[in-house]
């Protein structure tokens, strides 16, 4: 007796169905597993500054230390705020901070451009003697930074802080190897039509390279807001000190208020935190939006 069509095709149906997948045995994928310490590693510290911020002066230095404070002491926070002019701390990083982003994205974009994209005798000379300086430590170049600034009667001001750090050669090196991997038809169909170099690095080529850009500006931005090094040796007055040079003033020699201290420190982070949530959102929209359409 012949098989109906319809029993014929559910056979088939059921032979060239794929095998049914091994379901996981746990919820969560295996490299949670290892993942899971290393978050808990990476913010033990930073849960301890919290913690060393709400505590009093007598349990901060205690030993063995207070895991558990007697109360949460928010006035830390204000006591700090108040023992310091803060207000001031915060303006001047903030306009370290946002003057050296601003200078690196457009210094370091030019330069890049032309590394990239132009043709010139001894480019590629200059560019491996611009790569060499990444290998150089900025404490060789302290004392001649510093003479520079000194004849340029900057010492002791913002602008001090700002000028040697307008571009990087970092910056230059990750903007190059970005552009590079840009279409360069899009720059020759725009330099048929009449648009000059910078029209082509400022409404075509700067445009498809926001999540460069976006990292960079991030990158530059959490090296000039953490900075201490240069500031200590540039500052003098408190009224042009930034935040991390500020909060070393809450550090005697013989005697420190930790609790105080962590609670600078916790302020002087909360900027980069809502920073870093704001440009990581940012970053990962350029990247979902950017690039040639066909």
């Amino acid at each position: 007796m012949a098989a109906s069509p319809t029993a014929t095709a559910d056979r088939l149906v059921l032979i060239d169905a794929p095998p049914d997948k091994p379901r996981r045995a746990w919820p969560f994928s295996p490299w949670h597993m290892f993942l899971i310490p290393v978050a808990v590693i990476m913010l033990a510290p930073l849960v301890w500054m919290l913690i060393l911020s709400l505590e009093t002066s007598s349990e901060a230095q205690s030993f063995p230390p207070v895991v558990l404070p007697s109360g949460p002491h928010f006035h830390n926070y204000v006591t700090t705020w108040n023992s310091e002019p803060f207000g001031n701390f915060f303006l001047n990083s903030a306009i370290y901070s946002l003057a050296t982003v601003v200078g690196n994205l457009l210094f370091c974009s030019l330069a890049a451009y032309a590394f990239a994209r132009l043709r010139f005798f001894g480019r590629d000379v200059l560019f491996v003697v611009l790569l060499a300086t990444l290998m150089v430590p900025f404490q060789v170049l302290l004392i001649p930074t510093f003479l520079i600034v000194k004849h340029l009667g900057l010492v002791d001001s913002v602008g001090g802080l700002i000028m040697p750090n307008l571009c990087s050669a970092f910056g230059i090196f990750m903007l190059r190897q970005f552009f590079r991997t840009l279409p360069i038809e899009l720059e020759e169909a725009a330099r048929i039509d009449g648009t000059s170099r910078l029209g082509i690095l400022f409404k075509i080529v700067l445009p498809l390279s926001l999540p460069a850009l976006a990292t960079l500006g991030i990158i530059q931005f959490m090296w000039s807001w953490n900075d201490f090094l240069w500031p200590l040796i540039i500052i003098d007055t408190a009224s042009h000190a930034p935040l991390q040079l500020g909060l070393a003033t809450l550090q005697g020699a013989h005697r420190s208020h930790w609790n105080l201290v962590m609670a600078g420190t916790v302020m002087s982070q909360i900027p980069m935190l809502i920073v870093f949530l704001f440009a990581q959102r940012w970053f990962i929209r350029s990247i979902a939006f950017t690039g040639i359409k066909q």
